[in-house]
């Protein structure tokens, strides 16, 4: 279902009883395999980290992995202030940047980070089966890629389809703008290739809970390319995808856009 939300207030849904003196962050955890990390630069081991919220004294919770905005150019992980003391883990995760390294290997270390939450967060009391991919602008794009091509997870032993759901935040629905600047396509200038989103739909996705700014307000018509996303994932028989359009916020809506994320996942909980 396509909506417009003219949002005012937001009741934030209660997942979990979790007290902030309790709950705890690991720092910079190295999310390839050391076999991995050994043998590659500095910049990678600096870069390929991820930080991980969790509620303390708690299990069964679900957890969100993070990824940063900024382009795939700048930013840094984190774990954004909404979405703490909600009785849910949150991954914030670092990735490799351009030009320091070329596409798509900012989308393979999405893909580790993904991996290493899934292979590990049931050691921390988390529930394997409700893990959740989410992130702003170029995060969003990432958490896409990542739970629509399969080939990026199956290179680290694992399958999209046990994820939770995916919540992109302004996500490129098209191949990135970075991308189609470093092969000298203007901003403008729409792609569809391997490095899409919209190439890879498919009916057996997780769920899917795509939010955008104002379609007036947002960049390079990043809700048009979402709906476009939207009805072809509903074409292809998807059940289980909806598009929120924040009336009055512009690109940098991930405020508003939080609860919602919130209450995503709150449905998908009670349906487990």
């Amino acid at each position: 279902m396509i909506r417009a939300l003219l949002l005012t207030m937001i009741m934030l849904p209660a997942l979990a009883q979790s007290q902030s003196t309790s709950d705890t962050t690991l720092l910079n955890i190295n999310y390839y395999p050391d076999s991995i990390n050994l043998r590659e630069d500095y910049y990678f081991r600096d870069r390929c980290v991820l930080d991980l919220y969790l509620p303390k004294d708690s299990v069964g919770f679900a957890t969100v992995v993070w990824f940063h905005g900024g382009g795939l150019t700048g930013g840094e992980k984190e774990i954004p202030k909404a979405l703490k003391e909600k009785g849910i883990a949150v991954a914030g995760v670092n990735y490799r940047l351009s030009p320091n390294v070329k596409p798509p290997e900012w989308i393979k270390d999405a893909a580790a980070a993904v991996a290493w939450v899934m292979q590990n967060i049931d050691k921390y009391g988390g529930d394997r089966n409700l893990i959740f991919i989410s992130g702003r602008s170029a995060g969003g794009y990432l958490s896409s890629m990542v739970v629509l091509d399969k080939s990026w997870l199956k290179e680290f032993g694992q399958t999209p389809d046990e994820l939770a759901g995916c919540i992109p935040f302004s996500g490129h629905a098209i191949t990135h703008f970075t991308i189609r600047k470093e092969r000298g396509i203007a901003g403008t200038k729409p792609l569809i290739d391997e490095l899409a989103p919209l190439y890879h739909v498919r009916k057996d996705a997780p769920p899917f809970l795509l939010i955008t700014g104002d379609r007036e307000l947002e960049i390079l018509g990043r809700y048009e390319e979402n709906a476009y996303f939207y009805r072809m994932m509903k074409v292809v028989g998807h059940q289980d995808i909806d598009l929120l359009e924040l009336d009055g916020y512009d690109h940098g809506m991930a405020s508003p856009a939080y609860p919602l994320l919130l209450n995503f996942i709150k449905r998908i909980i009670e349906n487990h």
